[in-house]
């Protein structure tokens, strides 16, 4: 039985809904109970060619809009998303499983971001040259790239299909956006606030469906100029492969294993009041979710005491259950990963202190999980788990926690608890991270740039960096 609170799923091409017609279908699962909430479309190839024409025609068109009115027509579709927060939030519990609180923390997150790009738009300065010939001109302006292909993931569908979206139209682009498979009807919940919000047919398309083909098909044509891709590094390093092709510029975030060293002169209580719930938010799939805690000797026996007791305390559950504090995993498939990396650390001599198992009944739950004595070498120090555990390992001196934190290829986020403004400004310097928190694990305002270093991607979301990546920069002299 299909979900009464889940919307049809449909391709939206050209200002059309397109659904039926022989297309194969998928279905979109209830991540807490299992229960199918809708059949999903798949794009076909006629699709895709129709959606990559439909851009390049709405690119045309979107390019010659002045950016006060891009602006206008973003605070327009934020404005109609806001009328409906109640709908968006059900429908990221249903996909996801997140608690609704949680949603709603998106959700604002997303609003916000789509506003602050509708004002940026306003602010996409060039300048002006002192020319080398007399009576000439020399100028600098940024125009935007051209039509561009989105890949957005299941673990966050609103904020990450939002904020691609605002920022390549304040930019003037036209875009295809391809959400996950499993959380299609966030994504077009947003199409549609931006039809309403008279966005002209075409400059926006979402397409559903197979991602190999997808991905395949829009990044072999040339009408593409742009690829922004979240995900994981193996399908990052697909995807960068098929852009270079054509030498289209990509901006990828492919997540991270963030590290978080806590000094032996940091607040304790503090440190774990903010440690346990960012590292199981969202059931810990979050690419800058903290995982792999390195704890200095003289505070290790009690942070570990006191994680352990703050991380018991969760309450597991369905996502509108307000008394939910986490919900179940995206699908099966985090189920056998968590099982996995599990056992591979427990057989190298780790320690379960809590948790460590599938929670019985419906739907994908996982119990919140806290291991210590977990050697480098365990898989879970090596692979980003995204998912419910932590890690709890020990360290001496401050250079060797540094070296540790270092150690792999990912670095996208990284936090520090420190009292010690010294600590705070070698931490700072020294960690290998595009974002470090130093006593804290926010990263949510628009303004500040999202992005990552090493094998974590390149580029960043939000802030001027993020919609510097949907420009160009022409030089024009004239004499």
């Amino acid at each position: 039985m299909i979900s009464p609170s889940y919307i049809a799923l449909y391709q939206w091409i050209d200002g059309h809904k397109l659904a039926g017609d022989g297309r194969t279908y998928s279905t979109v699962l209830n991540p807490a109970d299992g229960s199918v909430l809708g059949n999903m479309p798949h794009a076909t190839e006629d699709d895709l060619h129709a959606a990559l024409m439909s851009t390049e025609r709405g690119f045309k068109v979107w390019r010659a809009v002045p950016a006060w009115e891009r602006a206008a027509v973003i605070e327009r579709a934020v404005a109609w998303l806001r009328e409906r927060r109640d709908q968006l939030e059900t429908l990221l519990t249903l996909e996801v499983g997140k608690p609704l609180a949680e949603a709603r923390m998106e959700i604002g997150l997303t609003l916000d971001s789509m506003t602050w790009c509708a004002e940026e738009a306003k602010r996409i300065y060039g300048r002006t040259l002192e020319p080398r010939i007399p009576h000439g001109r020399a100028v600098v302006s940024h125009e935007p790239i051209g039509p561009v292909a989105a890949f957005a993931p299941w673990n966050v569908p609103a904020l990450l299909t939002g904020r691609k979206i605002a920022a390549a139209l304040a930019a003037g682009c036209s875009m295809v956006i391809k959400p996950s498979e499993e959380t299609p009807a966030t994504c077009l919940l947003i199409a549609e606030a931006f039809a309403e919000a008279g966005l002209p047919a075409g400059v926006l398309n979402v397409v559903l469906g197979d991602p190999d083909l997808i991905s395949r098909t829009l990044l072999a044509s040339k009408i593409i100029r742009k690829v922004s891709f979240t995900g994981p590094e193996h399908v990052g390093r697909q995807l960068a492969k098929l852009a270079a092709e054509n030498i289209t510029p990509i901006t990828m975030e492919l997540g991270g294993h963030a590290p978080v060293i806590v000094c032996d002169d940091a607040d304790i209580e503090t440190a774990v009041a903010t440690s346990v719930p960012n590292k199981f938010f969202n059931a810990g799939a979050s690419c800058i979710a903290p995982t792999r805690f390195y704890v200095q000797d003289r505070v290790f026996d009690q942070f570990v005491a006191e994680f352990v007791k703050s991380t018991q305390a969760i309450k597991l559950g369905d996502g509108f259950d307000p008394e939910t504090r986490m919900g179940p995993l995206a699908n099966a498939r985090r189920l056998a990963a968590m099982e996995h990396l599990i056992t591979d650390a427990v057989t190298r001599g780790a320690k379960i202190e809590t948790g460590g198992h599938r929670v019985a009944g419906k739907g994908f739950f996982w119990a919140p999980t806290v291991l210590t004595n977990v050697p480098e070498d365990a898989e879970i120090m090596n692979s980003e788990p995204f998912g419910p555990v932590a890690t709890i390992s020990r360290f001496s001196e401050l250079e060797e926690a540094i070296e540790r934190a270092n150690r792999l290829p990912f670095g996208l986020g990284a936090y520090a608890f420190t009292r010690s403004l010294a600590r705070a400004h070698l931490l700072s310097d020294r960690i290998e991270s595009g974002m470090v928190g130093i006593n804290t694990y926010y990263f949510g305002m628009p303004e500040g740039p999202f992005g990552g270093v090493k094998q974590s991607g390149y580029g960043s979301e939000n802030g001027i960096e993020g919609i510097s990546a949907y420009l160009v920069t022409k030089f024009v002299h004239m004499v």
